[in-house]
């Protein structure tokens, strides 16, 4: 019997070595090699809508690339299975969220035994008094707006992309994704007739609105080059599909969103290079025509709230490149009319900001430490949140998350936040900004057992190539100190502007409690230390991100918190192109490189204007197209172009065949050819997930299969796959 005839999957023991084409590019007058670029589909956007439809030839290379991967991970094949069994154990089979109250009803999301999918719910507004939290098998009264599995049901794949209620409560609004490509269908339920319907929107971002008539949907869709470049408005009846905007320049994304007091529905348009520009249309009036708010500006950044009369926004504007908070009247918001109602302050970068009735709140960022202020607006008077209570045994954490979550009513007290740390589950609080007063509302549940306790968190600074001290946080066993000859899980990111967050995940606890220690390097092109920190990571700073990981890495062996050859490299999308670029610098240092979804065929990917990664990313990056400085720094730091004979570290790649992002050819090329120049003995790897995108599988426990496979790879190489 065949193994795939026995439920097992099928084995290839010979690695798959694709045929090397001719392929020449020339850019600027330089020319390079692209020999796999034949794994690149020819009609990639047809893949994305129906993975199916994929060339018979890559798909063949692909499944044998699968085949071999099981074949050398055949020894570690019942880790897996006791690896999923572990990361089911940590996850509740029956939870439910905290209510998030708007009007009469209260609304959440809550999991039932053994399903893959949530119930998205609501019932009757109780007083918190009265209830906590909802059951974990709901109440009297509640009513399942969508049941995702049912949704589920037939399909290869199923991920709610946006949900919202309608102002009066009888419309349930959706964007659906069923192949993982982040083409949504717009879905409708009416709660007055129990029918669901299908509004006929097909190519959603994800992102909807509703106007305060109930009636009207607002939302962003995609065109054939996969950018979200028009907004549209429809009525309930979706017998109409209007068209309020489209964006002309391929760089910018648009988005939807409204303001907490439901004023306007605002559309915002940005690029990476932080600029924006901003329009409005009446929440009151939809049948409107959207006006401009904000005229793009370069570099200038603007997001918008309003407050009575007021326009409340966040900016950059006057050189406060940490952000500030001004105000304007709301009639008329033009620069000539600010007025700061929160000075800039260098190195304190401004994240987020909310407002409500009386009360403006921001997250802050410093040092890489989050805190949220609070402001009464009426007055000025500010205090700031103080977390330090809220960590394990009620005492602070050296390093920790705290983030803001949004919630639906604007006349109200009550922020809600949530706190966690890499050793402290997710603990939700609502905080009475009023009083100062926190109250638990829940913590997260470790069925399988967690104890803060037995764990420890650092933080550590670690000085870089020319001066720059990079944090770096560390998780670990009590009785598992890092030291030379333990393994180390080194993470790094460094882009766009995103920090890391010191933050609790179940998933982590397989590996330290195997011995391994879990470290984060909070690298430049991130904005752990405010906003300067992002923009000494990109574009002609870009290899600031390559140096500070090696650097942190060089200080950990330096210290004796590790050996050489025993750090398992990892990133993630963008960080994978770090994962990249470490991998050719400095093959020797690793002990494997891991990179999930990783954007590694950088300088080809940014000379096709076609894909919807290119333009929108140039400003990031760089444009090699139209920019010989930007030709010659891409290609000294792309990995794929950067592969040479060496010996190379054990290699994962994983990809997902519908992924917009970082589309699967990417980790398909650069496998190939790193395997084409090993010189040592590493194995060279990849799994390429055939009915996913970027996020992976979409239900919470099939997840677990790829997260299961990726810690089994770094177990084995390790040498922990034994305990």
């Amino acid at each position: 019997m065949s193994e795939a005839n026995s439920g097992m999957p099928e084995t290839n023991p010979t690695p798959p070595r694709p045929a090397a084409g001719d392929t020449v590019h020339r850019i600027n007058g330089v020319e390079t090699t692209d020999p796999y670029a034949w794994l690149r589909t020819a009609d990639w956007q047809t893949t994305l809508s129906d993975p199916s439809r994929i060339e018979d030839g890559i798909r063949r290379h692909l499944e044998a690339e699968n085949a071999y991967l099981e074949h050398v991970l055949a020894d570690v094949r019942e880790l897996r299975e006791t690896l999923k069994a572990e990361l089911r154990g940590r996850m509740p089979e029956r939870e439910a969220g905290v209510p998030a109250p708007d009007g009469d009803w209260d609304y959440y999301v809550r999991y039932q035994e053994g399903a893959q999918h949530p119930l998205w719910c609501r019932w009757p507004r109780r007083s918190a008094a009265a209830v906590e939290l909802v059951g974990e098998d709901g109440f009297d009264g509640e009513q399942v707006l969508l049941d995702g599995n049912a949704a589920a049901a037939g399909q290869a794949f199923f991920r709610l992309g946006a949900a919202e209620h309608s102002p009066d409560h009888r419309y349930f609004a959706y964007a659906v994704d069923l192949n993982g490509s982040e083409y949504h269908r717009l879905k409708l339920l009416d709660t007055a007739t129990g029918k669901t319907h299908d509004l006929g929107a097909a190519a959603l971002q994800g992102d909807l609105v509703w106007a305060n008539d109930s009636r009207t949907l607002v939302y962003t869709a995609l065109d054939d080059n996969h950018r979200p470049s028009r907004v549209y408005r429809t009525d309930v009846a979706g017998r109409a599909h209007t068209l309020l905007y489209e964006e002309a320049d391929p760089a910018f994304y648009l988005g939807v969103g409204k303001t907490e007091s439901r004023a306007l529905i605002v559309i915002a348009g940005s690029d990476h290079s932080d600029t924006t520009e901003l329009r409005a249309l009446d929440a009151d009036r939809p049948d409107g025509t959207p006006h401009l708010l904000h005229a793009r500006v370069p570099e200038l950044d603007v997001q918008i709230a309003t407050w009575r009369d007021r326009a409340i926004l966040l900016t950059n504007a006057d050189g406060a490149r940490d952000y500030k908070i001004v105000e304007a009247p709301l009639g008329a918001p033009a620069r000539a009319n600010w007025t700061d109602l929160v000075a800039h302050r260098p190195g304190t970068l401004i994240k987020s900001f909310a407002v409500f009735d009386r009360y403006l709140v921001r997250l802050e960022l410093a040092d890489a430490q989050p805190r949220v202020v609070v402001r009464e607006l009426a007055s000025g008077a500010e205090h700031t949140v103080d977390p330090g209570q809220w960590g394990a045994s009620g005492t602070g954490d050296p390093a920790y998350s705290l983030s803001l979550v949004p919630g639906d009513e604007f006349q109200t007290t009550t922020l809600r936040l949530v706190y966690s740390s890499p050793r402290t589950p997710r603990r939700t609080y609502d905080y009475d900004m009023a009083t100062g007063s926190a109250r638990l509302r829940k913590e997260q549940r470790v069925p399988s057992g967690h104890d803060p306790e037995t764990y420890r968190v650092e933080r550590r600074w670690v000085t870089s190539h020319d001066g720059a001290d990079v944090p770096v946080t560390l998780l670990y066993k009590a009785d598992a100190p890092p030291r030379a000859g333990r393994p180390l899980l080194l993470y790094g990111y460094g882009a766009y502007g995103m920090a890391v967050p010191a933050s609790f995940s179940p998933d982590r606890l397989s590996l330290v409690n195997r011995g391994m220690v879990y470290a984060v390097a909070h690298v430049r092109g991130g904005s752990d230390r405010g906003y300067g920190w992002y923009l000494d990571g990109k574009l002609a700073n870009k290899e600031n991100t390559f140096r500070d990981f090696i650097a942190v890495a060089d200080r950990l062996v330096a210290d004796g918190a590790v050996s050489a050859g025993d750090i398992v490299a990892n990133g993630r999308s963008a960080g994978g192109m770090l994962i990249g670029v470490i991998a050719n610098w400095r093959p020797a240092l690793w002990r494997a490189v891991v990179g999930e979804v990783p954007f590694v065929d950088v300088f080809n990917t940014m000379c096709d204007d076609s894909l919807p990664l290119t333009p929108p990313e140039w400003s990031e990056w760089g444009d090699p197209l139209h920019d010989s400085d930007a030709t010659r720094r891409m290609l000294g730091y792309s990995p794929y172009d950067n592969v040479r004979p060496q010996a190379y570290p054990n290699v994962l790649a994983t990809a997902g065949i519908a992924d917009p992002r970082v589309t699967y050819w990417e980790p398909a090329k650069w496998v190939a050819r790193l395997r084409a120049h090993q010189t040592g003995p590493g194995e060279i790897l990849l799994h390429t997930n055939m009915s996913a995108g970027h996020a992976g599988s979409a239900g919470r426990f099939a997840r677990l299969d790829e997260v299961a496979l990726v810690q089994a790879f770094m177990l084995k190489v390790a040498g922990l796959a034994g305990g």
